[in-house]
């Protein structure tokens, strides 16, 4: 059986399902956005809408057409059985809970064709923890993109120990054709290369303000002078979303669970969510960010 990818399927239209599928969209695929009900897709259409506009100004190539024109390719499905008829890549993109995403497979493993390969967008879970439940665990595998995916464009690549290696090398070879440089990891790894190295950089600058040392505008602006990345940890942290931030916070050690309180109260109860939101520890009617520019694709 081979590996031939030209048809994919994005299940959630959340913030990253939906730039996983505009971002394919707009590198010539045909995608099927897939969501639980009519109205979560239509809150979508505008989000997909929001992102065009959001490649024409950071994306060189975008503007003139190419941006709006994306749009055309994406058709969107609330029938998860009409979703994946043709797919020959499933991205799932659902909430971090285990139980969640393993229902989900049980439901898709008997609707998408037998060719048909199933990634998922996970940052936390291995993929051995899924495979049994999609029904075909020779063709699964995790494929993660990181938020502001035109801009941060890895995609990490992460098998079990029965995937497929021409399953493998088919999704390297796709997150290519998408604009993503692929980040192979070789054997499964909790947080996979990028949360291994940022999860603890961004709990050491929360512990930071937790513990009175250092206000965030002065942990970010040290940061950037002194390694001159263009954007410091806190600021990072508004682009994950606070959501994840917190998340992730407060399954850690003590101080994890510290630096999780002080979100939820501080920022989280106050509706600040991160620059998604228009505000967590900056605001961004003036966003204290220098603004990163991606090649054209």
């Amino acid at each position: 059986m081979t590996a031939h990818i030209d048809n994919i399927t994005v299940l959630g239209t959340g913030v990253l399902g939906s730039q996983i599928a505009y971002q394919t969209a707009y590198s010539g695929f045909a995608v099927v956005a897939y969501d639980i009900s009519d109205k979560v897709l239509e809150e979508a259409r505008a989000r997909f809408g929001a992102l065009a506009t959001r490649y024409e100004d950071d994306v060189p190539g975008a503007s003139g057409g190419r941006a709006q024109s994306a749009l055309a390719r994406i058709r969107y499905s609330s029938s998860l059985a009409d979703a994946v008829r043709d797919a020959d890549l499933v991205i799932e993109s659902a909430p971090e809970l285990l139980d969640v995403k393993r229902e989900l497979y049980r439901k898709l493993a008997p609707l998408a064709p037998e060719r048909t390969i199933f990634a998922t967008n996970t940052s936390t879970l291995l993929p051995s923890a899924l495979a049994d439940a999609t029904g075909r665990p020779d063709r699964f595998l995790a494929l993660h993109f990181a938020n502001e995916i035109w801009i941060r464009n890895g995609a990490e690549i992460m098998g079990h120990p029965g995937t497929s290696p021409a399953v493998y090398d088919a999704t390297v070879e796709f997150a290519r054709r998408i604009g993503m440089e692929p980040i192979e990891i070789h054997k499964e790894q909790p947080g996979y290369v990028l949360n291994s190295l940022l999860v603890p950089f961004l709990q050491a600058a929360l512990s930071l303000v937790v513990n009175g040392v250092a206000d965030p505008e002065t942990i970010d602006k040290t940061w950037r002078i002194t390694t001159r990345a263009p954007e410091g940890p806190l600021q990072l942290v508004d682009i994950a979303g606070l959501n994840t931030v917190f998340n992730i916070a407060a399954a850690r050690d003590e101080q994890g669970q510290a630096n999780a309180r002080y979100i939820k109260e501080h920022y989280i109860d106050q509706g600040k969510l991160g620059r998604a939101s228009g505000e967590g520890f900056y605001k961004y009617d003036t966003p204290p960010q220098v603004r990163v520019r991606t090649q054209s694709k």
